[in-house]
């Protein structure tokens, strides 16, 4: 069977079965996002989105650029270990992520969240910013100290079969790949969406 091009962006397919980004399914997140931030006064210029249902290895966070209507980067991002099944710093969960709001539990929440202040952090480029959840399913994000944050042990490009190591919660990217985004969005006014979903 020929695999073509068309086929590998549909399905999100490669040619040895390899996981990746589907375009047309992040577009239409991207087209559902831009109506939630101009309904709720965030920022209509760019997003951020995961798409969680893909494997931990691949690149699954994406900066959006509505005006374009395309990717502006990519990169792999953690997702928490929860304190049932998986461990810290391993990918044990690499193809099935569990999902929490509850204080403790060192998962990743899914829903949408409002990106707030830019702060110091105490991991890798020791830079933060504060999440906002604006959903049921992450509302508790800032008591459970849920960031945006870089952490040393996410590795800059794909590691697929590998994961990326879990964390307990927060979506975390690599120390080179934070400096990139937080390059898109320190000097943002209005703020950005970040959306998290499977």
């Amino acid at each position: 069977m020929i695999f073509s091009a068309f086929a590998s962006e549909l399905f999100g397919q490669t040619k040895d079965d390899r996981p990746s980004l589907n375009i047309t399914r992040t577009r239409l997140k991207a087209a559902e996002a831009l109506d939630y931030c101009r309904s709720y006064g965030l920022n209509t210029s760019i997003c951020i989105l995961v798409d969680m249902s893909l494997h931990s290895g691949v690149n699954r966070m994406v900066v959006w650029d509505f005006s374009k209507d395309t990717i502006l980067h990519s990169c792999l991002v953690s997702h928490g270990c929860c304190t049932t099944g998986g461990i810290w710093q391993q990918d044990q969960t690499k193809t099935n992520p569990r999902f929490s709001n509850k204080e403790g539990s060192h998962c990743s929440s899914l829903g949408k969240y409002k990106i707030g202040k830019r702060g110091h952090s105490s991991w890798g480029v020791r830079i933060k910013y504060l999440l906002y959840g604006l959903e049921a399913s992450n509302i508790n994000a800032l008591a459970r100290e849920i960031y945006f944050h870089s952490w040393s042990n996410v590795p800059d490009q794909e590691v697929y079969p590998s994961g990326t190591p879990e964390g307990w919660g927060c979506p975390a990217v690599s120390p080179r790949n934070l400096t990139k985004i937080d390059g898109i969005l320190r000097w943002r006014i209005t703020p950005v969406l970040l959306w998290i979903y499977v």
